[in-house]
């Protein structure tokens, strides 16, 4: 009867944390745009009561290149996106939109994002492996195992996660999401069913 618990257990921490996951960054991505909002909203105030002679205004949104049509934060000319996907601008680290255009023939140069490129790539399989290594730390009693499973994370996506702040804010919400939820559902099989 215990090999079904720990089976179950690890069934439920593994493949059902993903929708969890996803409803975070759901949420997430809400607060940031009511914030996003928001912020606009006391822009537009306080821009509304400033002398209209005024000859310097303060833009904190990254500039649009020279001869891009103005679009908002989510333009891929300014970089960085997180709609569905999280991409990279073609031809420039995402950190650093100043740089030049591709190097000569159109290609990039090394260690920078191809068009399109997805970062974070191969998320969900990680996930899954990860909640699936946490419940096992916890199921036999080992949650000194979890550090090596956040240190493994870690360091496999340290490059990206140094080059982009949005994939390190997307990868820490994932991470602690993932291991919550893993480690909430082998204690709970592990407490209450496991004896």
């Amino acid at each position: 009867m215990n090999a079904l618990w720990i089976a179950v257990a690890l069934l439920v921490a593994g493949f059902a944390g993903w929708p969890v996951t996803s409803l975070v960054f759901r949420l997430a991505r809400t607060i940031d745009d009511k914030a996003d909002a928001a912020g606009r909203g006391r822009a537009a105030e306080d821009a509304s009561g400033q002398d209209p002679s005024a000859d310097v205004t303060v833009d904190t949104l990254p500039a649009v290149p020279p001869g891009a049509p103005e679009a908002g934060p989510d333009h891929p000319e300014r970089g960085q996106s997180v709609d569905g996907e999280l991409t990279a601008d073609g031809g420039r680290p995402p950190s650093d939109i100043s740089n030049p255009a591709p190097a000569a023939g159109g290609q990039a140069a090394s260690g920078q994002a191809g068009p399109g490129q997805r970062i974070l790539r191969g998320g969900a399989i990680i996930g899954v492996l990860e909640r699936l290594g946490v419940g096992v730390a916890i199921l036999t009693g080992q949650p000194v195992a979890i550090a090596y499973i956040v240190a493994i994370k870690g360091l496999g996506r340290f490059a990206e996660l140094k080059e982009t702040p949005v994939a390190a804010e997307r990868f820490i919400i994932g991470t602690l999401t993932s291991m919550l939820w893993a480690a909430g559902t082998a204690a709970i099989v592990k407490v209450y069913f496991l004896k």
